[in-house]
């Protein structure tokens, strides 16, 4: 018996999907390694928890800005020539972070410079990448497969980045990171010229970017039960997911550790997130994924509760699983529903939407996190930040009508027609 008969791993089947997961693990594992060690390197420098938010601001906010442009992009222009464009600017990215940390040229104006960019390209990448998992499954049943995968991929990286991370920056320094996140962008490269796909159609007609992403908003008209979906993640977005700004200095204050403490938490909450994920790839087609989306809320609020006055550093290891777990499953139950459940034509500037929601939420929460923790502690914000989480799903359990909703849950097959 293949992997690919086994119901979680059905999206196995497609070759092009296989080339697809594999450059996305490569190049996710890199992308984690690099954010673990800027996060750590700013900490280090400034000792300041709100130049942590400001770090996460530099890279995120520019994706909130132009997400709306790489959407519509997504939607008229080839997917594969944009992603392989954005990963050769990546390439350029990471490559001059490598350079500055080499010859010991540490600014942190330069490094946060550098992460501006990279959420310009992400802007453009993630939309492209995230559709295209439409065209590299074999079978539209297996959306929900792909894209779970994808996430457990995502989540495994950050168990074994973060800690690999650590041990670079304990034994060597920043720069080893970012020369390895540069060579592994160009096997991603590789990997992703391996994929076949049909012929590009370009679109007719000769509308504004302004005007299509208008026609996104418009649209959430006709599919109000996907815009209140992503309402939802947005609200968390701003107010409870932005508590990860807060474990490098739990790291260093609470548990007196270092670099390798910093990687051991954010691995462990990669842990959780992986549980979630594959959770996730093994439901049926009739399960309710708004229900899970909830539920993983909740989850999400009491490991944050437990979590804020630990001072056991093994029983902190734990809450932080149970926080991963909610985190991104949450997000993936988000992703697969507005996936499977928008208009083949519409899917690449909802996805842009969804998106531009999160990268606008993240960047201020991550200046309200740094802003709250300066003023009333770490702990404390993120006690607030896991009541909140658990305030949202209560009053989202109400206007999601997750009755109604439950025939309605996983991809179905009509609807999931290529662009």
């Amino acid at each position: 018996m293949s992997i690919s008969s086994v119901t979680t791993f059905r999206a196995f089947k497609s070759d092009n999907f296989k080339y697809y997961f594999a450059g996305r693990s490569i190049s996710q594992f890199g992308t984690w390694m690099q954010r673990t060690a800027v996060v750590w390197m700013i900490y280090s420098i400034t000792h300041s928890p709100f130049m942590l938010g400001v770090t996460v601001f530099a890279e995120q906010f520019p994706s909130f800005l132009f997400s709306f442009v790489g959407g519509v992009a997504a939607d008229r222009y080839d997917r594969m020539k944009i992603v392989r464009f954005t990963q050769i600017g990546a390439v350029v990215q990471t490559s001059l972070l490598a350079i500055l940390l080499l010859f010991n040229h540490i600014v942190v104006w330069e490094i946060l410079s550098l992460s501006v960019l990279l959420g310009i390209i992400n802007a453009f990448d993630v939309p492209a990448r995230q559709t295209m998992i439409n065209e590299v499954v074999q079978d539209p049943d297996d959306l929900s497969s792909g894209l779970s995968l994808s996430a457990a991929m995502s989540s495994v990286s950050k168990v074994l980045a973060p800690a690999a991370a650590g041990f670079a920056l304990e034994h060597w320094n920043a720069g080893i990171c970012f020369s390895l996140n540069a060579v592994g962008f160009i096997v991603v490269i590789l990997c992703f010229s391996k994929i076949q796909l049909k012929p590009h159609e370009k679109k007719t007609g000769n509308k504004k970017v302004f005007t299509e992403f208008r026609e996104g908003i418009l649209y959430f008209k006709q599919a109000p039960e996907i815009g209140l979906v992503i309402l939802m993640i947005s609200l968390i977005g701003l107010l409870v997911l932005p508590y990860d700004t807060l474990i490098p200095q739990i790291a260093k204050v609470t548990f007196n550790g270092g670099a390798a403490t910093f990687g051991y938490i954010s691995g462990f909450v990669g842990l959780g997130a992986v549980s979630g994920t594959i959770l996730l790839a093994s439901l049926k087609r009739s399960d309710n994924l708004r229900f899970y989306m909830l539920l993983s809320t909740v989850v999400l609020g009491l490991g944050l509760i437990c979590f804020a006055f630990t001072t056991n550093f093994y029983l902190a290891l734990l809450f932080v699983v149970f926080t991963g777990f909610g985190s991104v499953m949450q997000f993936t139950s988000c992703n697969i529903i507005v996936q499977s459940e928008a208009a083949p034509h519409m899917r690449g500037r909802v996805i842009s939407i969804l998106l531009t929601a999160i990268f606008g939420m993240l960047p201020l929460g991550s200046l309200l996190t740094g802003y709250a923790s300066e003023h009333i502690g770490s702990n404390i914000t993120l006690f607030i930040q896991g009541l909140l989480a658990i305030v949202i799903a209560l009053v989202f359990y109400r206007f999601l009508d997750i009755k109604k909703k439950k025939n309605h849950a996983l991809p179905k097959k009509e609807a999931l027609v290529n662009n």
